[in-house]
């Protein structure tokens, strides 16, 4: 594209536009931090240009021209677009936090105690944990990703297995050895139904003797479970502290339930959101991690 025949020199522009803002040479220099002769000189240089004056020039003081009004009214706005344009290409983008819909439970029992590492390899993401019973809206972008807890499979989203879970029912070792044959089932408004439904079917078990006491989330349950207040369906995967520590045991002494229930890591079709990108890789990283500790602690 060629350049426009009429345009005329642009440093001569910036210079008009500074001394007819002004009305003087002297304080347009200052602004523009060049010598008043070398204003003039470019003031002067689009006159001829032009080939008819801006300036009425006066002992001690300047005017404009009518012509020079005229062309100064409608060369002005188009400086500032021009100056508007160029700071918001300069300007540093304001960094927006990655969004991440999770649920409490694995985000204070699994992810939180490594994400210092995430921090350190990637300092200029900011990451937003969005706790919440509730599914998150990846696909409304609501949130940027999400980690979801199931059997995968939800609409309108591609989602990909990161950790396979352990189901076995647990419970305070004290609990275990006085009172588990009437103990409760203690539930959390998260649980899945299908955790204790598939556990018990697959060991044959009828667990009705039990009754359901319902708590708020999945945290509440295991530190309820841990003080004797029930059996708990543990995910093996974000209670593995507590059955090394001895402060929760099987209730049953029978094996883990593994089945397709896991962790998902759950995306927008289509996203390309590099910050996610990152995010995700490291995830995975600290999936396979946390299973080669697992694998040699057994």
């Amino acid at each position: 594209m060629e350049m426009p025949k009429h345009l005329p020199p642009l440093l001569a522009l910036r210079a008009f536009e500074a001394v007819a803002r002004h009305l003087s040479f002297i304080k347009a220099a200052r602004e523009l931090c060049v010598s008043q002769s070398a204003i003039s000189h470019q003031v002067h240089k689009l006159e001829e240009h032009l080939g008819q004056p801006l300036f009425i020039r006066r002992t001690r003081a300047i005017d404009l021209t009518c012509t020079g009004d005229a062309y100064y009214r409608q060369i002005r706005p188009a400086l500032e677009q021009i100056a508007q344009a160029t700071q918001e290409l300069l300007a540093v983008p304001e960094q927006r936090a990655l969004r991440i819909g999770l649920l409490a439970s694995f985000a204070t029992l699994w992810l939180a105690p490594r994400l210092a590492d995430f921090s350190r390899r990637y300092p200029h993401i900011q990451l937003e944990l969005q706790p919440a019973i509730e599914l998150a809206d990846v696909a409304g972008a609501e949130v940027d990703l999400a980690i979801r807890y199931g059997k995968g499979h939800w609409p309108r989203v591609d989602s990909t297995l990161l950790l396979a879970e352990q189901l076995s029912p647990v419970c305070s070792p004290q609990l275990k050895a006085t009172a588990l044959a009437h103990a409760p089932r203690l539930m959390a408004r998260s649980h899945q139904p299908f955790e204790w439904h598939d556990w018990s079917a697959s060991h044959g078990l009828d667990l009705s003797q039990h009754p359901q006491v319902m708590l708020h989330d999945y945290n509440i349950v295991v530190e309820a479970a841990v003080a004797g207040q029930g059996i708990a369906m543990g995910r093996r995967q974000l209670i593995q502290r507590h059955l090394d520590q001895g402060s929760l045991v099987d209730a049953f002494d029978l094996p883990p339930l593994h089945s397709e229930i896991g962790y998902w890591l759950v995306t927008a079709r289509a996203a390309s959101n590099p910050s996610a990108q990152c995010f995700a890789l490291w995830l995975q990283e600290q999936v396979e991690a946390s299973m080669r500790n697992s694998d040699t602690s057994n």
